[in-house]
């Protein structure tokens, strides 16, 4: 599973091939002990959890990443690695 970015101890990932569980475009974030599903572009909770706090800074960087985030699941979802996208700052 390709990290495509790391920031404040979050980790959002995105399969290749990923497709059959969600059926939707979606990433991956762990946060400590806790894991989330999200859909993108709009970042809806799918399957999991994160604290607020946690929570709110990810859906900041997927309201700054959205196109990023699109053209990551274009490329996943065709089997090919997706591109490392900026943290959070």
């Amino acid at each position: 599973m390709p990290t495509i970015s790391m920031f404040y101890g979050i980790l959002v990932s995105m399969y290749a091939l990923d497709i059959e569980k969600h059926h939707a475009a979606h990433i991956h974030v762990r946060y400590n002990e806790f894991k989330v599903v999200l859909g993108i572009p709009e970042g809806e909770v799918l399957e999991g959890s994160l604290p607020a706090r946690q929570m709110k800074l990810v859906q900041a960087w997927i309201e700054l990443h959205r196109d990023e985030l699109m053209a990551d699941w274009l490329l996943a979802s065709s089997g090919q690695t997706p591109y490392r996208i900026d943290p959070l700052r």
